[in-house]
């Protein structure tokens, strides 16, 4: 249904879309609007009005502005800028991380110690799926069995004091390498910790991620008897025994995880934890 308006009030519109509305170069280039309600969503422009006013801005449009200008910017009431600005920002953030992933895929950490777990291509796939503040930063091995022996309370004590992400690598006795990244260094605890950016691997042998459900929040837990990472569902995601010598990997609701070893209890072989900030 239209909408009636005197002469006087259509002069008035027409005079506010010509001062406020946006400039337009030789080119057919938009230039910088002086008005709040010219807005810049995605690689377009919308001139951002009341519902009330729509439909004669539409047609006044065509008289203020020239041909070129018409194929740049558009008129849309207030309520459809949320909707198209959340809508531009998701597809933008998708291929941002895109172009992350594929930039990251093309560098090396820098490792302090020679790796005894992790060759090329496990450094490159997991470099890849680091959240963004951990790069750039050399990863500094703060324990490995082979140079501190096999204990749970030694990985504890080494982690004292620190205020960063970890990465925690394990091979079994059947040549499976697979972990987990944990926000939080381990520690002693009696209640759950870690945050959204946790998440599990494993290599079998392609690469294979598990991210934070949403389900719950039992990302890492941690005793002198026991290291856990995940749960909810009657078993852990990872769990390792104090001596560092045997663990499990169940499915769990944290994560959606597959047991990430090709045996759901397994022998450890070698266990290293490397921190990926300074």
């Amino acid at each position: 249904m239209g909408i009636a308006y005197s002469v006087g009030e259509v002069d008035h519109l027409y005079s506010f879309f010509v001062q406020w509305g946006p400039l337009v170069d030789d080119k057919g280039k938009m230039k910088p609007c002086k008005s709040c309600n010219v807005r810049k969503i995605g690689h377009s422009a919308y001139l951002i009005v009341d519902k009330e006013i729509v439909g004669l801005s539409k047609a006044l449009r065509n008289t203020f502005c020239k041909p070129k200008a018409a194929k740049k910017w558009e008129i849309i009431a207030l309520k459809d800028s949320t909707r198209r600005s959340s809508l531009c920002n998701s597809v933008e953030s998708e291929v941002e991380e895109s172009e992350y992933q594929s930039e990251s895929e093309d560098e090396f950490p820098v490792l302090s110690h020679e790796s005894q777990l992790l060759d090329e291509y496990h450094l490159q796939k997991l470099a890849a799926h680091l959240p963004p503040r951990t790069q750039g930063y050399p990863w500094q091995l703060m324990y490995s069995t082979a140079n501190h022996g096999s204990s749970l309370k030694t990985l504890y004590r080494n982690m004292a004091g620190l205020d960063c992400p970890v990465l925690l690598v394990i091979k079994d006795v059947h040549k499976k390498v697979f972990g987990a990244f944990s926000s939080d260094p381990f520690k002693v605890s009696k209640y759950c910790y870690g945050t959204g950016e946790t998440f599990l691997f494993s290599f079998n042998p392609d690469f294979q991620q598990y991210r934070w459900s949403g389900e719950n929040s039992y990302f890492v837990s941690g005793n002198w008897e026991s290291l856990q990472i995940g749960g909810g569902g009657g078993g852990f995601a990872l769990w390792l025994d104090a001596d560092l010598n045997r663990g499990a990997s169940f499915s769990c609701p944290t994560f959606h995880n597959a047991p990430l070893s090709t045996h759901e209890d397994f022998i450890i072989q070698d266990v290293e934890v490397w921190t990926v900030q300074n």
